[in-house]
């Protein structure tokens, strides 16, 4: 796990502020664990719909515990209706399973519920590569590709319930954004 205290994203050379409260305590949450090396193996775990993004950079994952030889494992979906649950509870168990830990149990929590602050520093790196803009404080998007600020809302709803497209008026390229949540 990488983290750094300002990242910058390709295209934009904008710093993205990585002490947010609510990141700053599942990191913490996260270090102060007893439970590391089940931290660590699901770092292998990756969002179905976002190439490279691990669902703990995504900010899915919440809690890692043991019970007896149970894993239990909580995350917490990007939104109640996320087609990528299923999914992601595969990958979460084989991950586990694989590394020698036979009963898994992944619970989904729905309350707190996820927010785009859970996101990570390097989470809204990863995004900007696959040329999606990260969530921004004032909505206000910079082109992933170019940088520019000059960019224009096409629709509220992109490629997933979570992003809305846009279009940046320099070099006309369409990209999805990360709606603020």
């Amino acid at each position: 796990m990488t983290m750094s205290d300002a990242a910058i994203y390709k295209g934009s050379h904008q710093v993205i502020p990585t002490v947010n409260p609510v990141y700053a305590q599942r990191r913490k949450f996260r270090v102060d664990g007893e439970h590391q090396v089940l931290w660590n193996l699901l770092d292998s775990v990756y969002d179905p719909e976002l190439p490279g993004l691990t669902i703990w950079d995504l900010g899915v994952l919440q809690d890692v515990r043991k019970q007896d030889d149970t894993c239990i494992v909580v995350i917490t979906p990007t939104y109640s209706g996320c087609p990528a649950v299923d999914t992601m509870k595969q990958d979460i168990i084989s991950a586990l399973n694989d590394a020698g830990y036979q009963q898994v149990k992944v619970e989904v929590a729905l309350a707190p519920a996820w927010g785009t602050d859970m996101i990570s520093p390097a989470g809204k790196q990863q995004l900007s590569s696959l040329h999606i803009a990260p969530p921004q404080e004032d909505d206000q998007p910079n082109c992933p590709v170019c940088g520019s600020s000059n960019t224009t809302v096409l629709s509220q709803f992109g490629s997933t319930a979570c992003k809305a497209l846009h279009q940046c008026r320099d070099c006309f390229e369409a990209f999805d954004y990360f709606k603020r949540i």
